[in-house]
């Protein structure tokens, strides 16, 4: 038996792209509203010479470096309680879980400018903080509006940074804890050692992201008369009556902080996960 095989050749396959009518229509509106915007903003009565000339205007640079030093602070505060009471929630005993828990429960549950005016107001609460064999200060020498803010930011951040801490260590397989435990490391050499580096993977980047809201959420100390970069802005337009001018500059010079942020937040999800990249 013989078998024929045919010699014509299969008729070519046309391939027809898929028509994404959506996506161009999607475009043509952001394009559009973006023309709007620009377009509303010049043709306003803006004088864009001001915002030129308060970007490196002395009282805005003040305001500037006071917004890294307070956000800086208040971040590194933040991860330290983050870390502590992240530990803490992991303890044996059920009562200093629940002192974590509740730390991370209160402070995340309230808002961020009502616990810098709490902590500002201190003083009618606590008017005067004793140390017995030391001395004794009025609160409101103590609680100045830098104290205050870096309480009331550092404090706020650290509940979040508990949770990220905590969703870190989480990530470390149990295993890693058991081998060093066989081998006779101690609970906290083993966290040092060998959790922490590798939880860090995980922590970083939302740290980062943490990081970068500070920036911008520091600008509320501006309500307990912290001199930060929006508060020398109003100062500013206080004055002049710029108020678009100098809220324009303020913009600026946040983009510009939250980029560089940004940038040190990649180089450091870089470093900490050179084994795991793809």
């Amino acid at each position: 038996m013989t078998t024929t095989i045919s010699k014509t050749p299969p008729d070519t396959v046309k391939a027809v792209p898929v028509r994404e009518y959506g996506r161009w229509a999607f475009l043509v509106v952001i394009v559009a509203a973006l023309a709007l915007v620009v377009r509303a903003f010049a043709g306003a009565d803006i004088d864009y010479s001001v915002t030129r000339e308060f970007l490196t205007a002395s009282n805005v640079l003040t305001g500037l470096g006071n917004t890294v030093v307070i956000s800086v602070l208040a971040q590194a505060l933040g991860i330290a309680l983050g870390v502590l009471f992240a530990i803490l929630g992991r303890s044996r005993h059920r009562e200093i879980r629940a002192v974590s828990a509740a730390y991370v429960w209160l402070f995340r549950g309230t808002p961020v400018i009502v616990q810098l005016l709490l902590w500002y107001n201190l003083a009618l609460v606590i008017p005067e903080v004793t140390l017995p064999g030391i001395g004794s200060w009025q609160t409101n020498d103590l609680m100045t509006p830098f104290v205050a803010a870096l309480l009331g930011l550092g404090i706020n951040e650290g509940a979040y940074m508990a949770e990220i801490v905590r969703a870190g260590i989480d990530s470390v397989d149990e295993g890693q804890t058991e081998a060093a435990h066989a081998l006779g490391m101690r609970r906290a050499l083993t966290l040092r050692r060998i959790v922490l580096p590798q939880a860090m993977r995980v922590i970083v980047p939302p740290t980062g992201n943490e990081f970068v809201s500070m920036l911008k959420t520091s600008s509320l100390a501006y309500a307990i008369q912290y001199g930060e970069l929006l508060q020398s802005a109003v100062k500013i337009y206080s004055n002049n009556l710029k108020i678009v001018e100098l809220l324009l500059t303020v913009t600026i010079w946040y983009v510009v902080l939250t980029t560089v942020a940004t940038v040190l937040q990649r180089f450091l999800e870089r470093r900490y996960s050179k084994g795991v990249r793809r």
